[in-house]
């Protein structure tokens, strides 16, 4: 493993599960999504053209821990946007719905997406107890398409700034 893999794997995740394990490739997926109150399509391959992606699923748009960790993500945006990552959120909510959310909690500053069945099942992030709402998983990916981070856990606290530090570690910036 190079040298620059090995300090992103050494990050590690918090232990929880998570279907997608560190060096796994990140299933490829178009889906709508809503920016700053637009609705946009959003082709995970395109966005890692432009450098790695932190592609965050949250339960529910406008929940309080949701609601809270968009707010942490957009507050830090700029550091993603330094480190040469793109944040996206996942949601099963509606794009109506998102559409809402980009503006009232992520403050226009990061693109939310509907993540439908097949984008829930294919990064295994489907809620146990509730599987057409997803868990709280956080990916950060880099620009060959593979997994260079995980962090999966209910408790949001925490997601942001182990995504941060995982993208720092992998760009150097």
């Amino acid at each position: 493993m190079a040298p620059l893999a090995l300090a992103v794997a050494a990050l590690g995740s918090n232990g929880a599960m998570a279907a997608l394990a560190v060096g796994a490739k990140a299933p490829d997926f178009t889906t709508r999504g809503a920016m700053a109150g637009k609705t946009f399509t959003l082709t995970l391959s395109h966005q890692l053209k432009r450098g790695p992606v932190v592609l965050y699923f949250f339960p529910k748009a406008f929940t309080p821990g949701c609601s809270a960790e968009a707010r942490e993500f957009a507050q830090h945006i700029d550091d993603f946007k330094k480190a040469g990552a793109t944040v996206i959120g996942m949601s099963t909510d509606t794009v109506d719905d998102l559409v809402a959310f980009s503006t009232k909690e992520c403050a226009g500053k990061f693109a939310v997406a509907s993540a439908g069945p097949a984008i829930v099942s294919g990064y295994d992030v489907a809620l146990k107890m509730r599987p057409n709402v997803t868990d709280r998983t956080s990916y950060v990916i880099a620009p060959s398409g593979r997994i260079a981070f995980v962090h999966s856990e209910m408790n949001y606290s925490g997601h942001v700034k182990s995504t941060l530090a995982a993208v720092q570690a992998m760009t150097g910036k």
